[in-house]
């Protein structure tokens, strides 16, 4: 299946990044959230980033115009739905909300549209299950910030076609990304390592064994990691996080059980760098403040 046009269903942090290398990947970029200042300030943060790549000569300035001029800021659900063929939502992490969003787009897209959702950690297969598109579903779970991050899971649910995954793996490629394709499980590859590291940093912080920042230290000087366990937590949000363990524990047992002190740092509004607060604190340009 030929795709021409992208549509990608929340204006958050993952959502302007897949519409960043969506454009970027020659795709007619269809952006909507239902909260149209969503939308306006994602808009305005993709052209700062586009802006910053040409002034670190990651590309050219006339790609990057040309780009832009790829994404359409869409205030009706309807019109991203009816121009995509392949649609990626980028709704937070919720069983009820994705399904729900699927089925608002079922009827508003082109009967071959591939649904694809971001998840980190959910049932494809469950998603699937709720559509008249079982074979179209698909997971493509990019990672945060995606425009520098190469990795892109491609997740199988269990009545995804051949087709649906290769189509998906062609545009991966296309946007600059390296592709590992998943057999669907519970937080597939790296949610759930991802999670149990996380979860264990946090059972040390609680502990006394070191602090967030000694423990970042050394996983990140030891083990070669880019980024500690909790500088990682705080860019993806103690609660998104914490909803994913709970969804693990769930489904895979003790070992995913979620830290109190997580729990804790979620039900006292600590969600990381979105409200300027985690396991760190940050100032208003989301750098972070020492001490």
């Amino acid at each position: 299946m030929k795709v021409n046009g992208i549509g990608v269903i929340g204006a958050g942090t993952m959502g302007r990044g897949i519409a960043y290398v969506s454009a970027l990947g020659g795709y007619d970029t269809y952006l909507f959230d239902a909260e149209p200042k969503q939308v306006e300030a994602a808009m305005a943060t993709i052209r700062k980033d586009f802006d910053k790549a040409v002034e670190k000569k990651v590309i050219e300035r006339e790609a990057a115009d040309s780009a832009i001029a790829r994404i359409v800021a869409c205030d009706k659900l309807e019109q991203a739905g009816r121009e995509s063929d392949l649609v990626i939502e980028a709704a937070p992490e919720n069983m009820a909300l994705k399904i729900e969003l699927f089925q608002k787009l079922e009827p508003r897209c082109p009967a071959g549209t591939i649904f694809a959702t971001n998840t980190s950690a959910l049932s494809i297969t469950e998603m699937a299950a709720a559509t008249g598109r079982p074979h179209s579903v698909i997971g493509m779970h990019f990672f945060n910030p995606v425009p520098r991050m190469k990795l892109l899971e491609i997740v199988r649910g269990l009545e995804t076609s051949d087709a649906t995954v290769e189509t998906c793996r062609l545009v991966g490629e296309k946007m600059g990304k390296e592709i590992a394709v998943v057999n669907e499980s519970p937080g597939f590859i790296t949610s759930r390592i991802n999670a149990m590291i996380g979860n264990e940093a946090f059972y040390m912080l609680e502990s006394g064994v070191a602090s967030a920042a000694e423990i970042d230290r050394a996983l990140k000087l030891g083990l070669n990691h880019p980024m500690g366990p909790f500088e990682m937590v705080d860019l993806v949000g103690l609660d998104v996080r914490l909803s994913i363990l709970q969804y693990l524990h769930s489904a895979l047992g003790e070992k995913f059980r979620p830290c109190p002190l997580l729990v804790k740092y979620v039900k006292a509004g600590r969600f990381g760098r979105k409200v300027g607060r985690g396991v760190y604190d940050y100032d208003a340009a989301g750098n972070r403040i020492a001490g």
